[in-house]
């Protein structure tokens, strides 16, 4: 199917624009790193699924990725016998996404859609997830109803994304986050900058918003990387941020 600006909000519009514009460069940048972690590594610092055990076993689950660029987490899901989709707003990511499934030998089918309207019948899934991808560019108003209706009883609902913290101690224009806090906590919601506009909650508005939609909060794993990280997305000067202060963390709730 194609997804048409027409039917997609402003911010889905801008966002869309802006991934098309730089998967290549993303892909070529990030790719390598993504491809050494077997996919299936959580954040900027890759800390795997295999020591932080997020998802658990999904052989046999069916599992929605929302937001998985090059697919590079369902083909690793693919390999460990889950049943993935990849949905993508991006029609250049999702080109990278079949080259590398097919590459890999598996079977992912892909979606190329909004997180925010997602195509496909309710209860469909065991498993909804996303290692950043649509939890952080799309509102989550919209997306955590969304992840309701298609999951079915009992799923699990898994999501890393930026922490408040991270967003409340970097200034919009700064290239680093800071010891101080710059943005207000009341009211995080849409944070647009030059090319795109990403989202964040307050902590106890996301409870709200699970509360209200059906789930039940399991977990908050805040990602702490090893003193000797590497990451394609950041610095030393970042990782020693975010050995102070948790700059990413992974919700996971599930479906009452």
């Amino acid at each position: 199917m194609t997804v048409h600006d027409a039917d997609l909000t402003e911010h889905a519009r801008k966002n869309r624009t802006a991934w098309n514009a730089s998967s290549n460069e993303y892909q070529a940048h990030s790719g390598p790193q993504l491809a050494a972690s077997g996919g299936t590594a959580w954040g900027v610092w890759q800390i795997p699924e295999s020591e932080l055990l997020v998802l658990g076993d999904v052989a046999g689950k069916d599992v929605l990725e929302l937001g998985c660029g090059a697919a590079q987490w369902s083909i690793g899901l693919a390999k460990a016998g889950a049943h993935p989709v990849g949905l993508d707003l991006s029609e250049e990511q999702l080109g990278h996404a079949r080259v590398l499934a097919a590459a890999a030998g598996v079977i992912v089918p892909l979606v190329h859609a909004s997180a925010e309207a997602v195509p496909l019948p309710d209860a469909s899934f065991d498993i909804v997830f996303c290692d950043h991808g649509a939890m952080t560019f799309a509102d989550p108003y919209r997306t955590v109803p969304e992840v309701a209706r298609l999951l079915r009883p009992g799923g699990l609902f898994a999501f890393s994304d930026e922490s408040p913290i991270l967003s409340l101690a970097w200034a919009p224009e700064a290239e680093h986050p800071g010891d101080r806090l710059v943005r207000d906590y009341f009211g995080l919601h849409a944070m647009p900058d030059d090319d795109m506009v990403s989202f964040q909650l307050p902590y106890g508005e996301w409870i709200r918003l699970f509360r209200s939609n059906g789930f039940a909060v399991e977990d908050l794993i805040e990602l702490r990387p090893a003193a000797d990280a590497t990451s394609s997305y950041r610095d030393d000067e970042d990782r020693e941020w975010s050995r102070r202060w948790p700059a990413e963390n992974i919700w996971r709730v599930r479906r009452l």
